[in-house]
C-alpha cells in the first residue's frame, strides 16, 4: 500500500452565514486564477451570522492579493496534511487506528473516494503531531513531500 502526503498551507476568514456568503469570497479568488484544492466551511455558534471558510492552495500574487482583499490570511492552525493513494476497503479504519496506537488525536478528519483512488485532509493541532502522523504513514508506504521529510 503507498501513499502521497503533502503538507496543505491553509488560509481563512470569516464569512457571513447566508446564501451567497462562501460563493462571495470565491468569486474573487476565481476571478485571479486560484485554482483551490480545498474548501471547507462552517458556521460559528459563538458569533451567530458568521462562518469561516478554509480554502487551499493559494499560489502567486494575484491569487494572494485576491485572497487577502476577501478577508482571507494564512492560518498556522491546524495543521492539515493531504493523504491520496489507491482505495481499498477498510483503509481509513486502518489508519487511524494506527495514528490511535500512537496517540495521535486528530483536529478532523475528511476523506472521499472517486473510483479507485481516494484523498483525504487530516487536520493535527500541532506540527509535532502531523510529523509523527508522516512517520506513521511512512512506515506504511507513504511517498511523503520535501517539506514534511525536512522537518523530521
Amino acid at each position: 500500500m503507498s501513499f502521497k502526503l503533502d503538507r496543505v498551507h491553509i488560509w481563512a476568514g470569516d464569512v457571513a452565514d447566508q446564501a451567497g456568503g462562501v460563493a462571495a469570497k470565491l468569486h474573487m479568488l476565481a476571478d485571479e486564477g486560484a485554482n483551490l484544492e480545498y474548501i471547507s466551511s462552517r458556521r460559528l455558534a459563538e458569533k451567530p451570522g458568521q462562518g469561516i471558510l478554509y480554502v487551499a492552495p493559494i499560489t502567486g500574487q494575484a491569487a494572494v492579493k485576491a485572497a487577502r482583499h476577501a478577508g482571507l490570511h494564512e492560518v498556522e492552525h491546524p495543521i492539515v496534511l493531504r493523504v491520496e493513494g489507491d482505495n481499498e476497503a477498510g483503509l481509513a479504519h486502518r489508519l487511524t487506528t494506527q495514528w490511535a496506537r500512537e496517540n495521535l488525536s486528530l483536529h478532523g478528519l475528511m476523506m472521499s473516494v472517486l473510483g479507485t483512488k481516494f484523498v483525504g485532509y487530516v487536520q493535527f493541532d500541532s506540527m509535532a503531531d502531523a510529523n509523527r502522523a508522516a512517520a506513521i504513514l511512512g512506515d506504511l508506504g507513504s511517498s511523503v513531500s520535501a517539506e514534511l521529510k525536512a522537518k523530521k
